[in-house]
Order: C-alpha cells, then structure tokens, then sequence
C-alpha cells in the first residue's frame, strides 16, 4: 500500500496520513497483525516531521485502528479483540454525530433531505466497493496517483510492505 501526503491541501497531514491507513484497512489492503513502517521511517519517506506520523498513529491508537507495541512499533489492530470492540462503540458514536452535522448543514443550505440520502448512499456504496472501480484498480490507481504526487515537489510518497507482519 503506498501512501501519499500533500502539503498544499488544507486536511493536516497527519489526518492524510490517518485516512489512508483507515481506507487500507476498510479495503483489505491492511491486515490485522500486519506492521506499519516505523515512525522515522515513515517520517523520512515523506520527507515530513517523525512528529506528524507520531501524531497519526496516536489518533490510530485511540481509535482502535492500531496497537502500539513499545519498540516493536505499530501493528493493524484486530477487531476481534476486546479493547478495538471498546473502540468501535466510541466510533460508531462518533460517526452518528458527525452524520447528524453533515445532514444539519445540508438542511441549512436548503438541501432536501431525499437528497441527503441519496448522497449519503451513493458514498456508503462507493466506501463499500458497491460502485466504482474495483478494489485492485482503486489500488492500482493510488499507487499512480502517489507517483504523480511525487513529481510535484510538494508531494510524497511511502510504501506499507504487504509481507510486513507483527
């Protein structure tokens, strides 16, 4: 799994770096027990500060998306365990609240609220690969994407080894 950072979009960099691993994990492209790149490591990769990937696995961690293992680093978390089911609650809270925010906003717009479903649908199919381009293409399409960041100056890219497990 490649992932990218551009420092001339407006989400932190530490959020890129937080979503793409949850997108990784959502599509099957991280396991659970598989490891994630060091923090240095990843940090240089990126050409970015080990603080600001510090900081995404961190919001991982309290999430439930990663375990922290002291020197051994950071591994995909499983969800059958206890504490990421602890997590899930807190998420699926979170989720709820932020959908109601969404939909608030919407209405405040003056947006229907037949619409707000529908667009809500249409991206729950498109997070759950019902539409759209099939999982290996949207990969393959991440890791082109990542390349052409590479080349803008203000991109970068690192790669999640697939054989990396804990």
């Amino acid at each position: 799994m490649m992932l990218a950072v551009d420092g001339a979009l407006e989400e932190p960099l530490y959020l890129q770096i937080r979503n793409q691993i949850v997108a990784g994990i959502a599509t099957g492209e991280l396991e659970p027990g598989q490891a994630l790149p060091s923090v240095r490591s990843l940090a240089s990769d990126l050409g970015i500060n080990l603080h600001t990937v510090n900081k995404a696995y961190a919001v991982l961690r309290d999430e439930g998306y990663v375990r922290m293992r002291g020197r051994a680093g950071a591994v995909i978390a499983d969800p059958a365990d206890a504490d990421r089911a602890d997590a899930d609650k807190r998420a699926q809270v979170k989720m709820e609240d932020e959908l109601f925010k969404l939909a608030l906003a919407y209405r405040a717009r003056g947006g229907a609220r037949g619409a707000f479903l529908e667009a809500a649908a249409a991206q729950a199919a498109r997070a759950y690969g019902v539409m759209g381009a099939p999982a290996e293409e949207g990969a393959a399409n991440a890791a082109a994407d990542a390349g052409d960041r590479l080349s803008s100056g203000r991109r970068a890219a690192a790669a999640i080894p697939a054989s990396a497990r804990a």
